[in-house]
């Protein structure tokens, strides 16, 4: 009985440094590993993480930086197999995480990043439930370690990013919502949210401060409806495209957006390629629609690489057809039908640009080559020269019903990028008027294009009825799109 009171008082003199739950320290070293994922050097990575873990064997950050790696690896590449192959990563990592320090803000929040990280990939490859449960439980454990510290801005970062989500969440995504019980928010408030994360970095040392800046101009881009808003952003955000693919990936992914094109092919040409940096196949989708956009058919050589290269199962499709629209721009009919061929053997349509390539292929109608062309340039914001080829050909000279909607539809857009905004209501009114039973998305996105231009107006009421206008039409292309979009419209208005 004496030996053993002697063993506890020992033992209570002993140091306990090998028991000591695990501690979160985002030092220099985790600092550069971070910088080392985001310029997409992720075997580089991976082996500072493995030294981290040597040199810092109780340091947890490591296993956070660990499933960004694991992130990246799978939302860049699409890889099924490493997403079913890595799935396992996500609970080791949280069962590590959860013995680690309470008392650190990095506790909860780490556990909340993780779930986020895999939610979306679980989205990617539509394990819907899943991926809203992880969700729901993340967000629960950022409002806890907000209550317990209010001060720490990567609750703010997270938390404003998914408050400003889930209000422009789709009608047909409603029975999630139902998950998220605990999860409301709007646009501006989660906007508001972003803001103050960003005011805050600049005067502190918020190892996250660049990845906030890239989150917020995407919020401002597609669920704020601002698209020059989130060009101004992004120059705050230091992104240099020759640094990372990645970099060139947001730079030109924001252009190709707001009509700066030219800027996206520059950029995306930049960006460095070689065994160091971790393959981004869909810059080279990007690429070859973005050189289509200006009608350089030069496009089929990117267009070719991204098919010969990826490994996932998006925008297979989208590449054929936009192989077959070059086909058309240089006069071979012939080429257009051959791809549109192999378009119908290949690739998957879950996604609603491969659904709607698929559309066009089954439907067999070959588009119109003055539309074709109108599209295109507006798409690169090329507003003059579609207007230019718009006028070469009466609308009534065009054989189809759905043509001449069509061209009515183009027409709008167009001079709504020229800001001839009375002139492209009209145009969009008689979209609206004309296409309203038709299951194209002409007059759902006349809508909402329409209640954007009036919102800009600041005459709410009509943006209001514009954009309820847009909620009641289903159309079969675009509608979830079109419909988050008209939400986040009426978001920002209160509703």
């Amino acid at each position: 009985m004496r030996f053993s009171f002697l063993l506890i008082f020992l033992s209570s003199l002993l140091p306990v440094s090998s028991q000591a739950a695990g501690y979160f320290d985002f030092n220099t070293n985790a600092q550069r590993i971070y910088d080392k994922i985001f310029e997409l050097r992720l075997n580089e990575a991976q082996s500072l993480i493995a030294r981290l873990k040597l040199n810092e064997p109780d340091n947890l950050i490591a296993y956070h930086l660990e499933n960004y790696v694991d992130f990246f690896t799978i939302y860049v590449s699409e890889d099924e197999q490493a997403y079913q192959r890595m799935k396992a990563n996500r609970d080791r990592r949280l069962e590590k995480i959860a013995e680690g320090n309470p008392n650190s803000p990095y506790y909860l929040y780490t556990q909340a990043e993780i779930r986020l990280h895999w939610a979306l990939l679980k989205l990617r490859f539509e394990e819907y439930l899943s991926a809203f449960t992880d969700i729901n439980r993340a967000h629960k454990l950022l409002l806890e370690n907000q209550a317990q510290f209010p001060d720490f801005l990567g609750n703010q970062k997270d938390l404003g990013i998914l408050h400003a989500a889930v209000g422009t969440v789709p009608d047909n995504y409603r029975w999630a919502l139902e998950m998220l019980s605990s999860l409301e928010g709007t646009v501006e408030q989660g906007k508001k949210e972003v803001e103050g994360v960003l005011r805050a970095a600049s005067s502190t040392n918020f190892p996250f401060r660049q990845e906030t800046q890239v989150l917020y101009t995407f919020l401002l881009l597609h669920l704020d409806g601002r698209p020059e808003a989130a060009w101004a952003a992004l120059e705050n955000a230091d992104l240099r495209a020759s640094d990372t693919p990645l970099h060139a990936f947001v730079l030109a992914n924001v252009a190709m957006r707001t009509g700066r094109n030219d800027e996206a092919i520059r950029w995306m040409e930049q960006a460095p390629r070689g065994e160091a940096f971790f393959p981004f196949p869909y810059l080279d989708y990007m690429l070859g629609v973005a050189k289509l956009r200006r009608l350089n058919t030069d496009s089929r050589r990117h267009l070719r690489d991204f098919l010969r290269t990826t490994r996932g199962r998006h925008y297979i499709k989208e590449a054929y057809q936009k192989l077959a629209w070059a086909e058309l721009l240089n006069g071979r009919p012939e080429g257009y039908q051959n791809y549109m061929t192999l378009l119908q053997q290949r690739g998957t349509n879950a996604a609603g640009g491969d659904k709607n390539a698929e559309r066009e292929a089954e439907a067999g109608i070959v588009p119109p080559l003055v539309l074709l062309k109108a599209r295109l340039l507006y798409d690169g914001g090329y507003y003059q020269r579609a207007l230019d080829i718009l006028a070469t050909q009466q609308k009534s000279s065009l054989p189809t019903f759905l043509g001449r909607l069509e061209y009515t539809y183009r027409k709008g857009r167009i001079l709504h990028g020229l800001k001839k905004y009375d002139a492209a209501l009209a145009q969009y009114d008689r979209t609206i008027e004309q296409g309203q039973t038709s299951e194209a998305f002409f007059a759902c996105n006349a809508a909402l294009q329409a209640g954007l231009i009036e919102e800009k107006r600041g005459r709410k009421t009509s943006a209001r009825t514009y954009f309820n206008r847009c909620l009641s039409l289903k159309p079969e292309e675009y509608r979830t799109g079109l419909h988050q979009q008209a939400k986040a419209g009426l978001s920002r208005m209160g509703e």
